[in-house]
């Protein structure tokens, strides 16, 4: 008996330890068997693409794809398009405005209408080829792999509005990031789909809008598809290895974050805890209004102290066009089309601090200058922009403001914000005193500038395109625009020291409204001195006034 229980003990024992490798030499029938359907390692995902028949092709186009995505998430269509990302169109409740890339102007390339098939190389559909309309009421027209290819081979062409380069690629063909274009393969693309967008997702159209890797934004660039902690510590690997949609949430394709209502202020983050769902993309949707904290208990407090009048961004933010990707800074359009022996020429003047040369002069674009490293522009902000639509008047002998910051020292919504300085010389009707459409791109409709470098033609053709009238005459006005701040943030030992601002010509020098302890009273402290004193001035004004009225009338 005593031998028998030993032999049990051992068994059972056997079984508790072994039971794994004992499950798995077992025989696929009886108690311990493996049904055959299971496998290890349990995926995460409850649907594997690769194993959907309607996924393995072949496909014709990417429309055709959609609708085998359509087949299972029949709302998907839909959800894309209510959002920007499709309608290219924003409606700006604080301004009344209705802005968007369809509509608006931009120091960059000027404007999408005429020039659609190269613009729309970005859009998150296919075929839309004329802003003037929306784009077509089509669920099959929505590009799902754009987001949510995870093969790394999936991408657009950059001159077929928003179609990918398919068996035969057209010699010479580009991608939207300029690389030589190759065949995509539809179904690999299909069948490796993700829940969410990767960085690479989101960085082929926005670190390489305005024609090039990081020319337009200055904070969002190639840099960052693997980042070092210096360049961006949220994204980089040994950082928090964020992805884009870790802040920019979604829900129903709709994507929390906007450049024309950034979110400065967010008026629930003293209540939500990190990672919980929220619709704005804030640093104080995580970080809450009191971040710091540390073994100086003072400083942490003064500086907690200023998060009521100072964002984030402008601390931790010291300078973008970070990771050796110069921004563009400066592009000067009316040098466009000189020609040298009756062709274009281009000039290559500024080198990369990772060896690449970038134009100073093209033929087809004007002259530019480039920045890395780039210090910001500060400015008060509310996150609310007003921007200058192709039918406002402007004032050439002034530098025109392309896009306008809401928001002041009095406001208390408003912070000291940052931004690229964007700033242009573009066309404008010199009779009409409004801004001119213009028509860069295609190389066979005879008005293109990029073709036949003629500035009468281009923008006559622009203006017609767009239904703008147009006095036929044309002149040069000086512009600047602004870009939010908001990624490559630092860690926290780069941040601005206390000099950098509390300090003759620091940082803050020249913003309104404010003093700045240590830095001597600035343009904008005397500004905003000079309000003060006028504030005050009127409430003195009012009083004696008061007090003679009741003087008055007590001897009536």
């Amino acid at each position: 008996m005593r031998y028998r229980n030993s032999w049990v003990t051992a068994f059972v024992s056997v079984v508790l330890i072994g039971g794994g490798a004992l499950a798995q030499d077992a025989p696929a029938t009886g108690a311990m068997s493996t049904p055959a359907h299971m496998s290890d390692p349990v995926k995460k995902l409850t649907a594997d693409h690769k194993k959907f028949e309607i996924l393995k092709g072949p496909f014709a186009s990417g429309p055709e794809v959609t609708s085998a995505c359509l087949s299972c998430h029949t709302e998907a269509s839909n959800q894309v398009m209510h959002s920007v990302h499709w309608k290219w169109e924003y409606e700006n409740e604080a301004t009344g405005q209705t802005l968007g890339k369809s509509v608006e102007m931009n120091s960059f390339c000027g404007n999408v209408a005429s020039n659609e098939t190269r613009c729309t190389s970005c859009h998150t559909g296919y075929g839309w080829e004329d802003v003037r309309a929306p784009m077509p009421d089509d669920p099959s027209k929505v590009d799902c792999l754009v987001c949510h290819d995870t093969s790394g081979q999936y991408t657009k062409q950059d001159n077929l509005a928003g179609n990918p380069p398919l068996e035969p690629v057209a010699e010479k063909a580009k991608t939207i990031t300029g690389k030589a274009a190759w065949a995509v393969d539809l179904a690999k693309a299909a069948q490796s789909v993700g829940p969410e967008p990767g960085r690479e997702n989101c960085g082929n159209c926005h670190f390489y809008g305005g024609g090039g890797d990081n020319v337009k934004h200055g904070d969002l660039s190639s840099a960052l598809f693997d980042p070092s902690v210096h360049v961006d510590v949220h994204m980089a690997k040994e950082g928090a290895d964020f992805k884009c949609s870790t802040c920019h949430v979604s829900e129903k394709h709709v994507f929390a974050g906007s450049r024309y209502e950034t979110d400065v202020v967010d008026p629930h983050a003293d209540t939500r805890k990190p990672g919980e769902a929220r619709d704005v993309a804030s640093c104080t949707s995580c970080h809450s209004d009191a971040p710091h904290e540390g073994p100086n208990p003072v400083l942490a407090l003064k500086l907690n102290d200023h998060t009521d009048r100072v964002a984030c961004q402008t601390c931790h933010i010291p300078e973008y066009a970070k990771g050796g990707v110069a921004t563009k800074t400066k592009w000067d359009w009316s040098t466009a089309g000189k020609l040298k022996d009756g062709k274009p020429y281009s000039e290559e003047g500024f080198t990369q601090s990772d060896g690449k040369h970038l134009h100073t002069y093209m033929s087809t674009k004007g002259d530019f200058e480039w920045g890395e490293d780039v210090a910001p522009f500060y400015a008060w902000s509310d996150g609310v922009m007003t921007y200058t639509l192709p039918e406002t008047e402007i004032d050439p002998t002034q530098v025109v403001e392309l896009n306008k910051m809401g928001g002041s020292a009095l406001d208390p919504n408003a912070r000291i914000f940052p931004f690229k300085q964007m700033i242009g010389r573009q066309a404008y009707d010199s009779v009409r005193n409004v801004l001119a459409y213009n028509n860069v791109y295609g190389p066979t409709n005879g008005t293109a500038l990029w073709s036949n470098f003629d500035w009468e033609k281009s923008l006559k053709a622009g203006m017609d395109y767009a239904g703008v009238e147009y006095s036929g005459e044309f002149g040069f006005v000086d512009t600047h625009m602004y870009w939010p701040i908001t990624h490559m943030v630092g860690p926290a030992e780069e941040a601005l020291k206390c000099d950098s601002c509390h300090a003759k010509d620091g940082r803050m020098a020249n913003i309104a409204g404010v003093y700045v302890p240590g830095a001597g009273v600035g343009t904008g402290g005397k500004a905003g001195m000079v309000l003060f004193l006028l504030a005050a001035l009127g409430v003195i004004g009012h009083g004696v006034l008061r007090l003679f009225g009741k003087k008055g009338n007590h001897h009536g």
